[in-house]
């Protein structure tokens, strides 16, 4: 019996003559990232995907897992294909969910035509496979309003597909429809979120990481290699620069007030990421900051901050609080991973007493005593670069 899968595309149906740029992006998505699952026939009808093996080899359970982490996908189900005759349709639905309805109490049938030379009505059909159900499995009732099992018959222009539950799909649009953007990327819970939405919103990232040896491990280095290579099942392939950034934030707690390290530190970062992100093609900065969690995040800090900046700075977790952060953390399975206990770079020489309401002019006055564009070339000059997503890291 073959197996198959069928995709409902949500929001892209709403992209008007648009919507065949973003179906062929998704397309290509679906193609690269089943890759790894093996061969596989893709095609688009009526707003509808069906992703069909083309040998034994194929993989359909991990084929399933990865069409559930792709953006651009509203629904999806496993369905099996029957010739287009009512009696391989009652055969295939009865022999296909054999054990899902022997568990079931109740269930209805659901008849879609959309192949409309097929000799029965949609309703016609409902009640034939219905019926043929009901004396192969007796004990089951007919529930119209709730059933426990939805038996769905598809007639389609190829073939006629019989499926059962529907599966929630990842949302949002395909991952290359919303441009470039660099994600400024910690050990933490909240940018590894900020990453997943952003490419839920069809971006598609570029990392960047700042690193501070010998006061951060490598081992800190590689727990955000993990993080990205979780993220990397939805927002596809992605490249991390590693910055080094001990001078600079050596020369800041030598030289500078202590109670602005932290932002004076912040300005930096989001002009040594804007730097990068110009280079490789990005027209936005992300961050995963909400406001007001800590000392760096409340509005004057964040003001001071971004006046260093050129292009947007996206915050998807502005308006969020904690528990809505880690929820997502969760849901796309990074949490585990972010609340191990390796140090980042922001947590080096944090001050007792950071200021919350900086003023940018006294910010400015404290920076100018460092060579800052020095410390910022001697940084990108020495950039590691790390390929997330790429079966093992690439160094």
């Amino acid at each position: 019996m073959e197996e198959i899968i069928l995709i409902k595309i949500g929001e892209i149906v709403l992209k008007g003559l648009n919507k065949r740029a973003f179906e062929d992006v998704l397309l290509k998505n679906l193609k690269n990232r089943l890759h790894k699952a093996g061969s596989f026939d893709i095609k688009i009808a009526q707003s509808t995907i069906s992703v069909s093996p083309k040998d034994e080899n194929a993989d359909i359970e991990l084929a399933a897992e990865i069409v559930g982490k792709t953006f651009g996908i509203a629904t999806f189900s496993r369905a099996c294909t029957a010739k287009k005759n009512i009696e391989d349709i009652q055969q295939k639905a009865v022999e296909y969910l054999e054990e899902t309805l022997e568990d079931a109490k109740t269930f209805k049938v659901e008849a879609r035509r959309s192949d409309k030379k097929f000799p029965m009505t949609s309703p016609q059909i409902s009640a034939q496979v219905g019926g043929y159900i009901l004396e192969h499995f007796p004990h089951l009732k007919v529930d119209v309003r709730n059933p426990e099992v939805t038996v769905t018959v598809e007639i389609r222009d190829f073939s006629a597909y019989i499926r059962g539950g529907v599966i929630k799909g990842a949302g949002g649009i395909p991952v290359g429809t919303g441009g470039k953007a660099a994600i400024l990327i910690s050990g933490g819970i909240d940018s590894p979120v900020a990453a997943y939405m952003m490419a839920k919103r069809g971006v598609e990232l570029t990392a960047v990481h700042f690193a501070s040896p010998p006061y951060t491990s490598q081992r800190a280095e590689e727990k955000v290699c993990k993080l990205l290579e979780i993220v990397s099942a939805y927002a596809g392939r992605m490249t991390m620069y590693t910055v080094p950034f001990t001078e600079i934030q050596k020369q800041i707690k030598d030289k500078c007030p202590e109670e602005l390290f932290t932002i004076i530190m912040r300005r930096f970062m989001m002009e040594i990421s804007q730097r990068i992100a110009e280079d490789k093609d990005c027209t936005a900065l992300i961050t995963g900051e909400s406001l007001g969690q800590v000392a760096s995040q409340t509005i004057h800090a964040i003001a001071c901050t971004d006046i260093v900046c050129s292009m947007p700075v996206f915050r998807p977790l502005i308006g969020m609080d904690k528990d809505e952060i880690v929820s997502i953390s969760r849901k796309i399975g990074t949490f585990e991973t972010s609340i191990e206990p390796y140090e980042d770079c922001c947590t080096v020489f944090t001050p007792k007493h950071p200021r919350t309401r900086p003023i940018l002019k006294y910010v400015q006055q404290a920076q100018d005593k460092l060579n800052c564009s020095e410390l910022i070339e001697n940084a990108l000059a020495d950039l590691k670069v790390t390929r997330i997503g790429y079966g093992d890291n690439k160094f």
